[in-house]
């Protein structure tokens, strides 16, 4: 059966990022899609889900918003020493589980490993595939979306995510302190605060 298109999202005044959704795909046509883009086509996104596959296109504020979170965290580990291992948007997929996706950003905590501990999710428009659905059958420990300028922590338990106030991988992280310089049209500025309010913070 040929994929059937279900739902798509395309103007471009008035969405910063345009999705559209197919069903009816199977693992080998992904893994055909996956092979053919490879790196030329940076700015999607292909997020497969039992047979739905979303493919979505970033907007700059998407990947300037993703870019300046990813040095927060980055700074954050370093200041704090924490061991960490940075995969970025690297493709995780699992054919048991008929799931795979990119990661706006993702991290094993200590070393590398085969599924990063957490994935940092940017929302600026609304998905038609269940991410966290996705990112439970990868077994992704926590994820973090960052949506409405605030960021909500999602923690895998007992195969399900929980909506949590505090990190549990990372329960010393301040994540509203952290939100608070996710400033991307200031990013140098911005990185080098959150630096001096951590040294601050381990001070005190």
């Amino acid at each position: 059966m040929a994929p059937q298109l279900l739902s798509s999202s395309i103007d471009e005044q008035s969405l910063p990022e345009q999705r559209v959704v197919l069903q009816g795909v199977s693992w080998q046509q992904y893994e055909i899609l996956l092979a053919t883009l490879g790196d030329d086509f940076p700015a999607l996104r292909l997020s497969y889900l039992e047979g739905a596959l979303e493919i979505m296109t970033t907007s700059p504020l998407h990947e300037e918003l993703k870019k300046m979170i990813g040095m927060l965290m980055e700074a954050y580990f370093q200041e704090t020493r924490t061991r960490f291992h940075a995969i970025g948007s690297a493709t995780f997929r699992k054919v048991a589980k008929q799931r795979g996706l990119e990661p706006d950003e993702c991290y094993c905590l200590g070393q590398k490993k085969e599924f990063p501990d957490l994935a940092i999710e940017v929302v600026l428009s609304s998905g038609m595939v269940d991410k966290l659905e996705i990112y439970r059958g990868l077994e992704v420990t926590e994820v973090w979306v960052w949506e409405n300028g605030r960021f909500a922590i999602y923690h895998l338990r007992a195969e399900v995510y929980e909506l949590v106030a505090v990190s549990e991988l990372l329960p010393d992280c301040n994540v509203e302190l952290l939100a608070r310089y996710v400033k991307p049209e200031e990013q140098f500025d911005a990185v080098m605060a959150f630096r001096e309010a951590l040294k601050a913070r381990s001070q005190k």
